[in-house]
């Protein structure tokens, strides 16, 4: 995994925090040029100081000419991108009806726009040279679903969707595509949930490690844990019923809702609604 990372050029979105930190840090470790981007400009660039990024800046995936900019401008530092792990993503929960327009194409600017651009702007740079790999973090929910998210799952559907679809499209081009599909992970992104009863909370960097797999052996999905594939399987194979009952059992109509501690997650609401 080392020998084949060394030298080359990635670009993590969502990169100061959680899975993208997790993953930059790893990529660095296996000889890679990271570039991370963030909106957190003061925690971007104690993180990026901290794991020695090659390059860093601030990125809003939402604004289409910010993110080719940003990819523009690590091309000139560090040369044409290897390497693109679309990693930004927001999860504010609630029940639907009290959701603003504004928060719900907020979450698909971010989770799927901000996919599909940065996808975009890197096949420009792969396709000639036949050569990359985009990983997409997309979610579980990207299968299964949970009351209180409904518009994040959505966002992970059409980003596991699209990802899946991309890869049927440029299967001969020499660009692979990785789908990544985490479970509960110990992020502020599920502060103040209790996550899914039996089912192990996992750790940014369990997610990276599963990245780091998908690099060094491509891949169409990345489960994390591995556990996931069992549940996504179960998910096209039972009974609707039955498998409402499971997701209920496992918290999916709670989780989201009245399980969550809102002192504890209101600071992650906050950044994640407005910043």
């Amino acid at each position: 995994m080392t020998t084949t990372l060394i030298g080359k050029v990635a670009v993590v979105t969502g990169g100061a925090r959680g899975i993208g930190l997790a993953t930059a840090k790893a990529l660095i470790a296996a000889g890679a040029k990271v570039a991370i981007g963030d909106l957190d400009e003061v925690v971007l660039k104690d993180a990026a100081t901290s794991i020695g990024a090659a390059y860093y800046g601030r990125l809003d995936v939402t604004d289409s000419a910010v993110f080719r900019a940003f990819v523009d401008d690590v091309e000139k530092e560090l040369g044409p991108i290897d390497i693109l792990v679309n990693n930004a993503g927001i999860m504010p929960v609630g029940h639907l009806h009290e959701e603003s327009e504004e928060l719900a194409r907020r979450i698909i600017d971010i989770n799927v726009l901000g996919v599909i651009t940065g996808t975009k702007r890197a096949l420009e740079s792969m396709l000639p040279r036949r050569t990359g790999h985009i990983v997409n973090v997309a979610s579980m929910a990207g299968i299964v679903y949970a009351a209180g998210a409904a518009t994040y799952v959505a966002s992970k559907h059409a980003a596991l969707g699209f990802t899946e679809t991309a890869r049927v499209e440029y299967a001969r081009s020499g660009v692979e595509f990785t789908a990544v599909l985490p479970m509960f992970v110990n992020t502020d992104l599920t502060a103040g949930t209790k996550g899914v009863p039996g089912v192990k909370t996992v750790e940014p960097e369990e997610v990276a490690a599963g990245i780091m797999e998908a690099l060094a052996k491509p891949c169409a999905r990345v489960y994390v844990p591995k556990a996931g594939k069992a549940l996504a399987g179960a998910q096209h194979t039972m009974p609707r019923r039955v498998m409402e009952f499971v997701n209920g059992k496992l918290g999916g109509d709670s989780v989201f809702l009245d399980d969550v501690d809102q002192a504890a997650r209101s600071a992650y609401e906050e950044r994640a609604r407005h910043s």
